[in-house]
């Protein structure tokens, strides 16, 4: 919780939707430790129509700065020799699954979040708080979910 009270602060605005807090065992690594995973929506104001993505990117930096205030450390590679991402333990991960309905692919951001089909923990709490927009500009993510 108090990573999304951060958020908040420091984008001045409540959430406008929190799904329920489910707790996972870790995906990809063994550990163990558990996991709390859910989804929090933000209604953002950007600053014009052309700034999507660094308004995104914006975004992307405080998360991360977030992360660091709550004890994430950028420990080891991401990724091994083979290209194989490597996940471990951390206490925060904060991640941008949309940013309204833009596509941005670039070195250091992809959205929508290129896995999180794959994710029960993620699509768990995100199809009980996504609305009618994000199913609609997105609906090979929901479809037999």
């Amino acid at each position: 919780m108090d990573a999304i009270l951060m958020m908040d602060n420091l984008f001045g605005t409540i959430h406008s939707s929190l799904s329920d807090i489910i707790e996972t065992a870790p995906v990809g690594f063994r550990s163990d430790n558990r996991f709390l995973n859910c989804v929090v929506e933000y209604q953002l104001k950007g600053t014009g129509p052309g700034d999507t993505e660094k308004n995104c990117l914006s975004v992307l930096d405080s998360c991360m700065n977030i992360e660091r205030s709550l004890g994430r450390k950028n420990s080891g590679p991401l990724f091994d020799s083979y290209g194989t991402r490597i996940y471990k333990d951390r206490p925060i991960d904060i991640d941008i699954l949309f940013y309204g309905d833009a596509v941005i692919n670039n070195s250091r951001l992809t959205v929508p979040h290129p896995r999180m089909s794959e994710r029960e923990f993620v699509m768990k709490p995100l199809s009980e708080i996504a609305g009618g927009f994000i199913m609609s500009a997105f609906p090979e993510l929901f479809e037999s979910k």
